[in-house]
């Protein structure tokens, strides 16, 4: 049974619970439930702290987990990235007092950082030659400047809002960009025939969210053009109607575009034309 970890709150949890309802997983019915069977499909869920999953799947009996790039490198465990998800994207900034003379990476030497981060961080300062205090703190960072217990912070940003509310700025290049991912064990081989199917249902849902699936009817002498406009993957599924003169097409196209392919294919001469969304697909 492959036993994988999920978010139990914050901001990747429920994209990563409709990742895996939409996989076709069992989720849990009560929000006091911490594990889930699913026999159905050979796996076991564990609902934990995001700040943990990267521990458990790296040092820990849990095969594989979702969590943030982020979360993963300052675990500091053997937990491996397999793949990226798509969703819970942020950047990791350093952030100083809008009065301060910290401006520029350099400035930081000799400095105090506050983050909950702490390894993640250190390791960057250390890799850029830069020594100084990283300063660890659970939750919100923001304040702790301003009460004195550190010089700057560096912390998730998105978009900057709660920084400049607490009156610090932005300065030098981004940490790190994260995003969320499926991170395996190392005991758990990259090939492994359960990983394998996990790995191409989310692929599937991925998917799924970047395409729709477009009907369309269309003059049989203008079947050509309007396939040019939407040639899908390997080609699209065209049926003829009652009337002859008419065909009727089946095609994905890219969510994105889907506003200006219609506008196209009206002006090719299609009619009828129908946008369904999907939930999971196999290319």
């Amino acid at each position: 049974m492959l036993r994988i970890a999920v978010p139990n709150k914050g901001m990747l949890s429920e994209p990563a619970w409709d990742m895996l309802s939409e996989a076709g997983y069992r989720l849990r019915t009560n929000p006091r439930q911490l594990v889930v069977q699913d026999p159905d499909n050979d796996i076991e869920l564990f609902y934990l702290r995001p700040l943990d999953i990267a521990v458990y799947v790296g040092t820990g009996t849990i095969d594989v987990g979702i969590t943030g790039e982020d979360l993963l490198r300052n675990s500091g465990t053997p937990a491996l990235e397999h793949m990226p998800l798509g969703f819970g994207a942020s950047t990791f900034r350093f952030a100083a007092p809008n009065d301060s003379p910290i401006t520029r990476l350099e400035d930081i030497e000799g400095k105090r950082v506050a983050t909950t981060f702490d390894k993640l961080v250190q390791d960057y300062l250390t890799d850029h030659g830069i020594n100084a205090q990283t300063i660890h703190l659970d939750g919100a960072v923001e304040s702790s400047v301003q009460l004195g217990v550190a010089d700057l912070i560096a912390d998730v940003v998105s978009t900057g809002t709660t920084l400049r509310n607490a009156g610090l700025r932005i300065f030098a290049d981004p940490l790190m960009h994260s995003e969320a991912c499926l991170i395996r064990s190392p005991r758990v081989a990259d090939d492994d025939p359960r990983l394998t199917v996990l790995s191409r249902r989310l692929q599937g849902v991925l998917t799924a969210h970047q395409y729709v699936l477009m009907d369309y009817d269309i003059p049989v002498d203008k079947v050509s053009a309007a396939v040019a406009v939407t040639p899908g993957f390997e080609s699209p599924t065209i049926s003829p109607l009652h009337d002859k003169q008419w065909a009727a097409v089946r095609v994905m196209v890219p969510k994105k575009k889907v506003n200006q392919l219609m506008d196209d294919l009206y002006e090719v001469g299609a009619r009828g034309i129908i946008v369904t969304a999907l939930q999971a697909s196999r290319i």
